[in-house]
């Protein structure tokens, strides 16, 4: 396997859940920055899924809010999936500015 593409696969699978994002943080290569960049941005979007989780238990137009959240994330996701795959370093809407790692 070289190095690209273990990058790639990584930043895959730190899209994957918060399991996968612990996974490919542990096994990562600390030099990588394609990987980083992709942890970053999936514990973006793991945490503002977290978030949405608790506004769908917010009665009456918590799970309406929550609903279209989700739809939002979710296309935020399959983005940057395809993003991942292709190796492309493009930030992702809202959540891309952000650096936590």
């Amino acid at each position: 396997m070289t190095a690209e593409s273990k990058s790639k696969l990584l930043s895959i699978i730190s899209y994957i859940t918060w399991v996968g994002w612990i996974v490919a943080l542990v096994i990562r290569d600390r030099g990588d920055e394609l990987v980083r960049h992709n942890l970053n941005q999936a514990l973006l979007l793991n945490i503002a899924m977290t978030v949405i989780r608790v506004i769908h238990r917010v009665p009456i137009l918590g799970h309406l809010v929550g609903n279209i959240l989700d739809i939002a994330a979710f296309v935020m996701v399959i983005v940057a999936l395809y993003r991942a795959y292709k190796g492309e370093w493009k930030p992702l809407p809202y959540v891309g500015e952000i650096d936590i790692l």
